[in-house]
């Protein structure tokens, strides 16, 4: 490739390929962790920013694999990168590239490191958001009568696992979405529907940036990034949760409720934010039903995958099935759209009222079922069980019986308080779906005994516990 109009010579694109097949499996945000790469192709290249000390690009790649089944054999990410004559002053700018201790490339040839920490690059996704300008293949689109905040750069957050998030001015946050698939993104098309009802319970879409992925039918209009409004300041569900549980257990004396940090209140607005949104999904988007039988169709075939790759599953296997059949011979069951991986993180306490963020589901499932209609419960009971967590994460790997009775306390005083709170918005009270919540409450407590055996092995207890509690409510 030329040197461009920057004087920075660009590296080409079999040398990108083969420095991402070393980078991205040790960015947090790559979803096949522990997979084998194969190989890496650059399927689009897009430049950005052409300035005199910076050259932003903006690639989408395909990471090709040696196992998984074949619709995972080539996934797709979007990876923009910055090329210059030495790295920023930020020293998390991840760089490609061998540098010294000053930022300065060892050997010849420019330095390449990640497009999201260039301050150029940063300024630019806002400049054209605000444009609303089309930049090659990407499309920079607004909702109408929003406003983007132009000339700071933008601050990467930290501590995301599957997308990156830049913040502007505290004011707009534009979430890139990592990991791409065909079609429009669930966190855009729910935020969109969400606002068309004035749903006081997440925060205003702004934008989105768009593509046409070569693979769609008729080059099928791709989400890469969302815009929406930051709640500076807003406080994490699931910091104030497990603040209330340690500040329960500094307490030997007091019940949870006597507690000045008690959460019970804080989990009843919680219930009734998640059932407002509910309510204005079903209005906005409409209901169906779906057959027992299908809806546990893919809970039964978790759970089978589960105990054959965690025997302590084995002895619960039976009394799981049973669960799950009794949803099967219901008959049709309610179902809508719905937030699909909702848990404490995912819900924000904002001066006035909580917000539900994050409505792209699980990122790592094909976006079909993403976008599949199920029952509200899956919600519910993924509350249910980050309340759980939280009652429970202090308490791994030691043994305080009057401990775990406390937590236990905490816990079903915080779920009365969700459920009541969502009974009072919504027609449904969860706690009178009884085999419902017990299935999903299930499935999801069986999903983390996996999660937990491969990543936090001295955490599994927590979920094991969970799943053998709930089988005995049976």
């Amino acid at each position: 490739m030329s040197t461009t109009p920057t004087g920075i010579t660009p590296l080409d694109d079999a040398a990108l390929a083969a420095l991402l097949a070393d980078w991205l499996p040790g960015q947090r945000w790559f979803a096949d962790k522990g997979r084998e790469v194969a190989g890496v192709e650059i399927a689009r290249r897009t430049a950005l920013v052409e300035a005199d000390d910076v050259l932003v690009e903006h690639l989408l790649v395909d990471v090709r694999f040696a196992d998984g089944p074949d619709e995972r054999r080539t996934r797709r990410y979007q990876v923009p990168l910055a090329t210059a004559h030495a790295l920023p002053k930020d020293r998390r700018a991840y760089p490609l590239t061998p540098v010294d201790e000053s930022g300065d490339p060892v050997g010849d040839g420019p330095v390449v490191y990640d497009g999201l920490r260039s301050v150029r690059g940063t300024q630019a996704v806002a400049e054209h958001l605000a444009g609303q300008d089309e930049v090659g293949d990407l499309r920079f689109r607004l909702v109408e009568g929003a406003t983007v905040p132009t000339g700071e750069p933008g601050r990467l957050l930290g501590g995301e696992q599957s997308n990156s998030s830049l913040v502007f001015e505290n004011e707009l946050m534009v979430k890139v979405f990592r990991l791409v698939q065909p079609g429009l993104n669930p966190d855009v098309e729910l935020h969109a529907a969400l606002a068309d009802r004035d749903c006081p319970a997440v925060a205003t879409l702004r934008g989105w940036i768009e593509t046409d992925h070569p693979t769609g039918p008729g080059g099928e209009p791709t989400t890469l990034a969302m815009a929406q409004e930051f709640l500076a300041g807003a406080a994490d569900g699931w910091a104030m949760a497990t603040a209330s549980v340690r500040d329960l257990f500094a307490e030997a004396d007091l019940l949870a409720e006597e507690v000045g940090t008690d959460f019970a209140d804080e989990s009843r607005r919680l219930g009734a934010a998640v059932a407002q949104v509910h309510d204005d999904l079903a209005a906005a988007l409409g209901t169906t039903t779906r057959d027992g039988t299908d809806l546990v169709a893919a809970m039964r075939a978790r759970l089978d995958a589960a105990s054959h790759e965690v025997p302590d599953l084995g002895r619960f296997v039976d009394g799981a099935r049973a669960v799950f059949d009794k949803v099967a011979s219901a008959g049709p069951v309610p179902v809508q759209r719905v937030h699909g991986d909702l848990h404490l993180g995912q819900a924000l306490r904002a001066p006035d009222r909580w917000i539900v963020i994050d409505f792209e589901g699980e990122p790592g499932a094909p976006l079909e079922e993403r976008r599949t209609p199920d029952c509200t419960v899956r919600d519910v009971a993924g509350i249910l069980r980050s309340l759980d967590y939280a009652a429970q994460h202090t308490l791994v790997g030691v043994e305080d019986r009057q401990r775990r009775f406390r937590a236990r306390e905490w816990y079903d005083r915080n779920l009365d308080a969700f459920c009541t709170g969502y009974a009072e918005v919504s027609d449904t009270d969860p706690r009178e779906t009884d085999a419902l919540l017990r299935a999903y409450a299930l499935d999801k407590a069986i999903y983390e005994v996996v999660y937990e055996s491969r990543n936090r092995p001295g955490w599994i207890g927590v979920p094991l516990g969970a799943v053998e509690r709930i089988l005995a409510l049976g």
